[in-house]
């Protein structure tokens, strides 16, 4: 299947109400609550949101290296990132929230700012990933939903934004996964009759056939399920890279 171009105006929406959301939820949790395991390994809940923060600055960093044309690196450093991240972790959670507020507020004016004519415009992601500008907005979309999940207070990946589900999954299978060494050869089904070829794999080698709902493949293959919901035929699934 031939991926679908990003829908830059829709995914900035969307990021501010996935960011309403994840408000509500933080915002019903306390101090204590903060400093208890995420669902992610050696994260607290406050790692996470501690890193949500930081991450809309840094994706605002490269809407206006997109805007300007001026080199704006996401993080100073990995190392950076990571201090960063540790020393606001265990800040109470006022902090947390006022800090949420405010990064997503930067991110949302970045975005407004970024004119049509710089969507296409190339960007460099962590790790030297290259990224067209007007995919930023779903990738701050998915740092939202994915980490919203992360924070295991009862959200689930069946509650995940729709519209998110349909980019994020295209994106996986047509740009994340696509001849992926680690990952075998696969073809992916949804429940309404779209599918992707992904992985990588032996020359040849037929692919896993994995079939089911948008939100459990997007589930499967972020390492936020375990795909027991999907079917691939009698096949076990394949374990999947991280991102």
């Amino acid at each position: 299947m031939t991926h679908t171009l990003p829908d830059f105006p829709r995914d900035a929406s969307a990021v501010r109400e996935a960011t309403d959301r994840l408000l509500v939820s933080a915002g019903k949790l306390d101090d204590e609550a903060i400093a208890e395991p995420s669902l992610l390994p050696h994260w607290t809940r406050g790692h996470v949101l501690a890193h949500l923060s930081r991450n809309a600055d840094a994706l605002t960093n490269l809407l206006t290296w997109a805007r300007t044309t001026v080199r704006t690196p996401m993080y100073a450093s990995d190392t950076a990132r990571d201090a960063d991240i540790e020393r606001d972790a265990g800040r109470p959670l006022a902090a947390h929230l006022e800090d949420l507020r405010e990064s997503a507020a930067r991110f949302d004016a970045a975005a407004q700012a970024l004119p049509e004519e710089r969507w296409a415009y190339e960007v460099e992601m962590r790790n030297g990933v290259i990224e067209r500008a007007g995919r930023l907005a779903l990738r701050r979309l998915a740092e939202v939903e994915l980490h919203h999940v992360d924070l295991g207070v009862g959200h689930t990946v069946e509650q995940l934004l729709p519209g998110f589900v349909d980019g994020y999954l295209d994106l996986l299978a047509t740009v994340k996964f696509a001849g992926h060494k680690e990952l075998p050869a696969l073809e992916l089904h949804t429940q309404d009759g779209r599918h992707w070829r992904t992985g990588g794999g032996a020359p040849g080698a037929a692919p896993v056939v994995v079939k089911g709902a948008a939100a459990e493949l997007v589930g499967w293959l972020t390492g936020r399920s375990d795909g027991g919901q999907l079917d691939s035929a009698g096949s076990p699934l394949p374990a999947v890279p991280p991102l």
